[in-house]
């Protein structure tokens, strides 16, 4: 048995290939497609990500579903700046389709294009502007020993949708939930009014309310964005009970895409979540 040989082989010339560097975000994870990708037209991000999902889903799938990824796979496609201040552009994909923003990935994808040299590196504080299907995001990153360590990133603005509505969910009665963007739609509901397990040491009855709340507000409500009709959808449901450690605020669960569940606190889901604290008087300027 010659093992050596397998070093030596290649795939054929006229197999389809892409170039991708995996990486996560506070263990979520982020697949980065840095090259092979097909031309994707469109003078806005937007434009481009309705040309991926009309036509490039195939890729979609292989590169986030089995056996290439997993049912919490999440990935982004990077490409040219869309306007003409920024760096870079980017769409975003998962296990259900193509989100608008992702916190953890802007954090992700600064980090591997920094490091790696793809832009870069300036100062102790290296500045990007991305351009993504929600508008532009800026990144800044800190570096330490010549890469990056440290992200925070200024989001899209934040805005709360309404208050304090309800939906009745067959399995669960009627549901409140507050709705706001953060990049993305969440319905936020208060996981004590529900009686489901908190902390959430049973994540599979969280993701099964969570499809379920989220299927009953699309049946029950249109989703509308005020400046983007590509924007006007549910994204997900962060589910928001007691912390662990009482001296912090919130603990959350968010259960997006799919039934996807995010390891991290998300980022555009707590952007939203601030522009609700915001709005009723517990958080200040």
């Amino acid at each position: 048995m010659d093992l050596n040989a397998a070093s030596k082989w290649h795939p054929p010339a006229d197999w389809f290939a892409v170039d991708v560097i995996d990486s996560h975000t506070s263990g979520e994870p982020f697949r980065l497609v840095i090259g092979g990708l097909p031309e994707i037209p469109g003078g806005t991000v937007i434009e481009r990500r309705r040309f991926a999902m009309e036509n490039l889903d195939w890729l979609r799938r292989a590169l986030m579903l089995e056996p290439r990824g997993h049912a919490d796979m999440y990935g982004g496609w990077l490409g040219p700046p869309a306007s003409p201040d920024s760096d870079l552009s980017v769409l975003f994909l998962h296990n259900e389709g193509f989100s608008t923003m992702c916190g953890h990935g802007i954090i992700a994808l600064s980090k591997i294009v920094l490091d790696t040299g793809i832009l870069p590196i300036a100062g102790s504080e290296t500045t990007l502007r991305i351009d993504t299907p929600a508008g532009v995001v800026v990144s800044i990153s800190s570096i330490v020993d010549g890469a990056v360590g440290e992200v925070r990133f200024r989001n899209v603005p934040s805005f709360v949708d309404s208050l304090d509505n309800l939906v009745y969910v067959d399995s669960l009665g009627d549901v409140r939930y507050d709705l706001a963007f953060g990049g993305a739609y969440y319905a936020y509901v208060d996981v004590t009014e529900l009686g489901l397990p908190w902390p959430p040491s049973e994540s599979s009855k969280l993701i099964d309310a969570g499809r379920a709340i989220k299927a009953a507000i699309e049946k029950d409500r249109p989703i509308i964005h005020p400046e983007e009709a590509d924007l006007g959808f549910l994204y997900g449901v962060i589910f928001t009970g007691a912390p662990l450690d009482p001296s912090n605020t919130y603990r959350n669960i968010c259960v997006f895409a799919d039934g996807e569940v995010d390891r991290s606190p998300t980022g555009t889901g707590v952007s939203g979540r601030i522009a609700i604290d915001a709005a009723r008087g517990v958080l200040g300027a």
